[in-house]
């Protein structure tokens, strides 16, 4: 490490990986009940397995990603962490804030909004938390140096804040209500955490192939851009039928077409900086993890996402499992490939050794990004089944789950497989490092990188 306040961002992938573990678990659940319906009926709803799930995905993403800025901030803005100890004291209250909002899930105390179901407190908690950070990050920024990595990871993260105000409001009327919902849920991870995944994955391609940051800057200010011009307007796609004025479907069609690009682009900038630097860097399985973020992200956010934003194509398939198939590889891919990458490259440096158990790390890459490409090909095809014997033939809900089973049954043993995936990522990054020799003989000291 070259800052020693860079070990700040410790505690919070601990914290992260925690509840990402617990996010596989409820996961894995929910998978269950979909093939046995009366499983665990009496003790845990579904309603309340699956708001776990996904509000653990968001919770300990937004921790992870706390944890990313708070280790690269000192090497791009060159100084020491502003203040270690508002960084812990706003982790103790976000873990807080979400410990509290899981408990409350289970106690059936939510607001009922899909992914904002955190009770008032909550909500408030964790604003407090994020103000605390946002602080925190932008102070170091403003004393140190400021480079378009920095700029850009800020800029999202101040614009991740701000729309989630928006959280807050919870107008009476449905059609309203569900207009703004769309400002917090669609850009966030369609518009603003895209900013945020494409300055992480700049600052890894800096620091692993050794292309010269003019080079790479200028590609992340092309990504930027198209996210955000296609990103914004393509929250569009949600507002084909929820009594929104028909002009969104045109604009939601051309403008949630054209977000394919940004991830087209991620694609082709981090292959080619690949391959324009060195390949020689000593974490294989941070190189794997980032390669892997940008690839999958294409297909889950892009291919997948394309392939039922048409209105004229959404207008059967919205609501199936198609949009649970693209769901599930975009955040994938995206954000949790992302951070798992970040994490990858960070803890050998937070841990004082060379980079370690890296064969392990990169079974657990192919062992779960393998299972979640499964997983989404699953949900495809119970998806496209779905949509014709339900949307065009006419067939009753849960007449058609009973055609579904087979699907979920392959989608659970997908789930089984990303579980044991994570037990070997979470062994390989926190479990015993061995110290390893170079091919030179010589060994290298903990300080090395």
């Amino acid at each position: 490490m070259k800052y020693e306040t860079q070990r700040v961002a410790y505690p919070f992938f601990a914290i992260a990986m925690a509840l990402f573990a617990l996010q596989v678990v409820f996961g894995l659940l929910a998978a269950t009940v979909y093939v046995v319906p009366e499983f665990w009926a009496e003790f845990m709803p579904f309603n309340i397995i699956r708001m776990s799930h996904t509000n653990l995905l968001i919770v300990w993403l937004l921790i992870g990603f706390m944890g990313c800025t708070y280790f690269l901030m000192p090497e791009e803005a060159e100084r020491e962490i502003h203040s270690p100890m508002i960084a812990y004291i706003q982790l103790g209250i976000f873990a807080i804030a979400g410990a509290g909002a899981l408990v409350s899930y289970q106690l059936g105390i939510h607001e009922g909004r899909e992914f904002l179901e955190q009770p008032f407190w909550v909500k408030v908690l964790i604003t407090i938390s994020f103000l605390m950070f946002l602080y925190n990050t932008s102070m170091t920024l403003l004393k140190g140096r400021r480079t378009a990595v920095n700029m850009i990871l800020m800029l999202g993260l101040w614009l991740a804040a701000v729309f989630w105000l928006f959280a807050f409001f919870n107008p009476s009327n449905l059609a309203l209500d569900k207009l703004y919902w769309w400002w917090i849920v669609h850009i966030w991870v369609e518009g603003v955490w895209e900013l945020i995944m494409a300055s992480l994955l700049a600052y890894l391609l800096i620091k692993m192939t050794g292309v010269d940051r003019e080079v790479i800057e200028k590609w992340l200010y092309v990504i930027i851009g198209l996210a955000l011009f296609s990103g914004l307007l393509g929250t569009g796609h949600h507002y084909y039928w929820i009594g929104a004025p028909g002009y969104w479907q045109p604009i939601g069609s051309i403008f949630s077409t054209l977000e394919v690009l940004p991830f087209f682009v991620m694609v082709m900038f981090a292959f080619s900086m690949f391959w324009k630097g060195r390949r020689n860097h000593p974490n294989k399985s941070a190189m794997l993890w980032t390669l892997g973020s940008a690839a999958t992200a294409f297909f889950g956010a892009g291919v997948w996402g394309f392939m039922h934003t048409l209105s004229f194509v959404n207008y059967y398939s919205h609501g199936t499992q198609v949009t649970a198939a693209h769901g599930h590889l975009a955040f994938y891919g995206a954000y949790v490939m992302m951070v798992l990458a970040v994490i990858t490259y960070a803890m050998p440096q937070l841990r004082r050794v060379q980079p370690y158990n890296q064969i392990m790390n990169m079974w657990s890459f192919w062992i779960m990004t393998s299972a979640m490409c499964f997983m989404t090909f699953t949900l495809t095809f119970a998806g496209v089944v779905q949509t014709h014997l339900q949307r065009v033939l006419g067939m009753n809900y849960m007449e058609v789950q009973d055609q579904l089973v087979l699907f979920y049954i392959m989608r659970l043993g997908a789930g089984v497989a990303v579980a044991v995936a994570a037990v070997l990522f979470f062994y390989a990054i926190f479990g015993p490092a061995r110290e390893q020799v170079p091919a030179g003989g010589t060994q290298m000291t903990s300080g090395a990188y």
